[in-house]
C-alpha cells in the first residue's frame, strides 16, 4: 500500500519528559530562555507550517479513502467501494448496525468500525453446546483437578471408575 503522508517528527511539550507531571500532549513552548523556543539544536521540533499533509490526502482514511459517517441503511445506497469506507455512527444501536453491516457486505463496502463480534471469525467462536474449549495446557487442567480436590468433590478420574 502506498504511504499517504510522510514521516513527521512526534511534537512533544517542553520539558514533559523531564517531569510526569507534565503531559505529551503539544503546547507551544513561550519562555524568554526557552531553547526549544529558540530552535536550538538538540532539543524537540516545533510545530510549523511545513509539516502539513498535502491537501489532496487531507482528512482522508489511513486507506485513503473518504470516510462516511453512516446512521442508517439507505445511506448506503450510492456509495462507490473505491472511493468510500463507512463509519457506523455511536448513536446507532446493536440491531441497526447488524443491518448496516449485512448491507454494507452486500455493496462491498469496507466498514472502519464494525464492532467486536463482527470481527471474529466463524472458526474463533466457540460452539454452542460444548464447554469452554479454552484448555490450551496441561498446566491449567492440573490447577482445576486440584481445586476440586480441595472443595472435596470428586475428580475426573475417580468419576470415571
Amino acid at each position: 500500500m502506498k504511504r499517504l503522508t510522510s514521516s513527521k517528527p512526534e511534537f512533544e511539550r517542553q520539558e514533559s519528559w523531564r517531569y510526569k507531571r507534565i503531559t505529551v500532549n503539544w503546547r507551544r513552548p513561550r519562555g524568554v530562555t526557552s531553547k526549544m523556543r529558540k530552535e536550538e539544536s538538540g532539543f524537540p521540533r516545533k510545530v510549523k507550517v511545513g509539516y502539513g499533509s498535502k491537501s489532496s490526502t487531507r482528512g482522508l482514511h489511513p486507506r485513503g479513502l473518504i470516510e462516511r459517517l453512516i446512521s442508517r441503511e439507505a445511506d448506503l445506497e450510492h456509495l462507490d467501494p473505491k472511493l468510500y469506507i463507512v463509519r457506523i455512527s455511536s448513536r446507532v444501536g446493536e440491531r441497526k448496525r447488524l443491518g448496516i453491516i449485512a448491507k454494507a457486505k452486500e455493496h462491498n463496502l469496507h466498514v472502519a468500525n464494525p464492532g467486536k463480534e463482527e470481527t471474529r471469525s466463524v472458526a474463533e467462536a466457540p460452539a454452542a453446546g460444548t464447554a469452554s474449549a479454552a484448555k490450551e495446557s496441561p498446566e491449567e487442567e492440573y490447577d482445576t483437578e486440584a481445586n476440586a480436590e480441595a472443595v472435596g468433590e470428586p475428580s475426573v478420574d475417580e468419576e470415571a471408575s
